[in-house]
Order: structure tokens, then sequence, then C-alpha cells
């Protein structure tokens, strides 16, 4: 199927899916799906494209697909790496055969009833991981060109598909930057990609490694995504690209941070859901883009945790997306020692964590 006819048969399948039975998470979904009215979409980071691998440039499954809708769930966020399909020594150069895998996943979605949040993991100028751009996204306004560029191809590619199936995560956990700088590039981004379609749901992520709401993007009309990685001496002990991580004493829930400071459920409230529902009140929709613990976390204490931050998110109406769905945060193949695990369909799945998902 060429673009076109991609393009064509999605108007159509959208006119179908429109009397079609809402997917089961979404049931109690009545309003139109918009920054201001995010659905409470819960689901997982597929990351077969987050960067250029080794091994090649593989595609996206379907059997994942496959299984976040038997399991019932309905989000799909892909972090994806621009140099999947862009010629690093010419950033306007795409190569459509590789594009072709970015629309796979979102038909995969429309079949299965997930939705596909697009995101750019690595963007020209900027990525949160190893190795540094050669130009600075924040800085350098060849960089911005290039990622304002790759965001007005994706909205043209995927103009007019509906809101409820597809959605555009601008940048993934902007870090050392001022408010000021970062809402200068939102504000590019977001230019381009409505020249293109004027009507998708774009979403960006909080501040310092998307931890912190930014109410400067509050007049855009953009949905923001929140991040469920606290406390890191929990959620990252012993990660290997965590410095000093492995010198951190092994964690429990709630956690002692020293001597006068334990998180805790209501700490978290406080400190992590709270900022974000006083955005929420300015008519923004929140979603948790990522989170998850480290499998060198105790399979027992990162559970625990989970509960917790699960009746949060849920208290709080906000949908999430563990990071991720096959790895180490995951519930397949996680490599965890203190897990008994499932033999499952050629993978290694954590039923506890799976069914402790299935829950909320």
């Amino acid at each position: 199927m060429n673009r076109r006819q991609f393009l064509q048969s999605a108007g159509a399948l959208a006119l179908v899916a429109a009397t079609s039975p809402t997917p089961p998470l979404c049931a109690a979904e009545k309003g139109a799906v918009s920054a201001r009215h995010l659905p409470r979409w819960r689901g997982f980071n597929l990351t077969e494209k987050c960067i250029k691998q080794a091994q090649g440039n593989p595609p996206f499954r379907e059997s994942d697909f496959v299984l976040l809708a038997d399991w019932g769930f309905d989000f799909a966020r892909l972090p994806l790496s621009y140099l999947c399909w862009t010629d690093p020594n010419d950033l306007s150069k795409v190569r459509e055969s590789d594009l072709k895998d970015i629309d796979d996943a979102v038909e995969l979605g429309r079949k299965h009833g997930v939705h596909i949040n697009l995101n750019l993991h690595r963007a020209p100028g900027y990525c949160v991981n190893p190795p540094k751009e050669a130009l600075d996204l924040w800085t350098d306004e060849k960089a911005l060109d290039a990622c304002a560029f790759q965001w007005a191809q994706l909205s043209k590619r995927y103009q007019g598909i509906p809101n409820d199936r597809v959605s555009f995560d601008l940048l993934n956990e902007p870090a050392k930057i001022s408010e000021d700088t970062y809402v200068r590039v939102v504000k590019r981004l977001v230019q381009a990609i409505r020249a293109e379609d004027p009507q998708r749901l774009i979403i960006a992520d909080g501040l310092q490694w998307g931890r912190y709401p930014v109410h400067g993007l509050a007049d855009l009309n953009i949905a923001q995504s929140t991040r469920g990685y606290d406390p890191m001496p929990l959620t990252h002990y012993k990660a290997n690209w965590v410095q000093g991580a492995d010198k951190w004493p092994e964690p429990t829930w709630p956690l002692r941070l020293n001597d006068k400071v334990v998180m805790d459920k209501d700490k978290l409230r406080r400190e992590r859901i709270q900022p974000w529902k006083d955005l929420e009140q300015k008519g923004i929709g929140i979603h948790v883009g990522e989170w998850g613990a480290f499998n060198t976390t105790p399979h027992k204490v990162a559970l625990a945790w989970m509960r917790d931050c699960l009746e949060l998110w849920k208290e709080a109406g906000w949908g999430w997306a563990l990071w991720n769905f096959h790895g180490g945060f995951g519930v397949l193949d996680s490599h965890r020692a203190d897990v008994q695990y499932e033999d499952f369909r050629g993978h290694k799945l954590d039923r506890e964590m799976l069914d402790l998902l299935r829950r909320y």
C-alpha cells in the first residue's frame, strides 16, 4: 500500500471506527479527544526505533499489538530516532522506505484498537541519551529548522487521521534548559505541525526530564506528559547508565531518603501529582508518558511502589505508558533475578506485574 492509499484507507476506516464500539479502556471516555480532554489511555512504550540499532532498523511487531489488545491496553508510545529514516549528512533527506514502518504501526494501532503516540526520542539537535547530537536544538537555528521539518513531514503524512488514533509527543525529556528556551522551541514545532494539520493532538513533555509542568505552554492548546521515575534510588537502583546508582543502598518502599525525609505515597501525591493537577486546572490534559522500575530493584519493592503510583494516577484520572514492554522495566523478558517467569508465546512473562497493571 502506498502512502496515498494508506491515507485514503485511513479516512474511510475512521468513518467505520466512528460507529464501532470503543476499545475496553476507553469505554468511559465520552467526550472528544483533545488537548484539554485526554482519555485515560494505558499501555507501554514500544522501543524498536528508539535508537538506530546496530543490528538494523527493525519494524514494530504485530504480535505486540495483539498482546496489548488481548490484555486490555489501548496505548502505545513509540519513542523514535529521526536517524531511523533520515540521512545524518542531509537532514532534509528522508527515506520513504523506512517511514513505511511507522505507517505500518499506525495501521496496526487501528487494526487492534491501540492509540499510537509518536515521540521524537532523538530529534535533530537533542537526545536525552548519548551520543550527543552534532547540533544543539536549544541554541542552533539549523537544528530547530531540521526538527520542525521532521514534524512537518510527519504531520503531513498522517494528516486527517483522527486524534483518537494518533497523537504527537514533541521531544523526549528536555533536561537542563530554561522554560523560556523550551517554550520558544515548542512554539516553533507546534507551528510546523499545525501548518500541515491544524487539528493534530500534540503533547509536550515536562521540563527537567519530564518531571515538572510547563505553565508557559498553557496557551498553545497542547497537552503535557509527566514521568513516573520517583524516587530514582528505587526506580534506577543499580542502573548502569546512571552514575553512582551502583552505590545506592537496596531500596524499600516507602523509601527513607535521609534521616528526616521518607518518600511514600503521600509525598508522591504532594510533589509529583499536585503540581500537575494545578496545571490541569488551566485546561491542560495530562498523561504519564514513561514510568517503571529497573530490573535490579527487588521485585516486591517494585510492585509495591507501582501499586501506589497506579492508585495515584487513577485517582488523578491520568493514563500512563510503562517503559517498556520488552526489556528491563517491562512485563516481557525483563531478566529479573527474583521472578518466577511464565513461559508465554516465546517470551518470559512477569505475570504478577502484568496482573497488577491490568487492575488499573
